[in-house]
């Protein structure tokens, strides 16, 4: 994924697509969706019920000392990130689908 992304259209086209309940939140169209801003993402609950909901886009590792690192940490390698100390517990345990329109 690159920098920046589109995201427009209504939540409840996400919902439908992703089979997903959004978490009452307001969510304006995006044409320039950036690291830090917060954005929808589709989780899975222990469950197995999907839930659309709005997060801070990056990864602040639990190791660092400032938020600023997660516009640094917004790609992975897919072969690699399984093992990079970045990317290797939110890899395993926090995985999630960003929806995008476009990049």
């Amino acid at each position: 994924m690159c920098g920046r992304y589109a995201l427009y259209g209504p939540v409840s086209r996400l919902s439908e697509a992703f089979e997903a309940a959004p978490e009452g939140f307001a969510f304006e169209p995006r044409w320039n969706a950036a690291p830090m801003q917060w954005l929808p993402v589709v989780r899975q609950r222990p469950n197995g019920e999907r839930v659309i909901q709005l997060l801070r886009w990056g990864l602040v590792p639990s190791w660092a000392k400032d938020e600023a690192i997660a516009t640094k940490l917004i790609n992975a390698r897919g072969e690699s990130v399984a093992e990079k100390p970045s990317f290797r517990a939110a890899f395993r345990r926090r995985r999630c689908l960003v929806p995008a329109n476009g990049f």
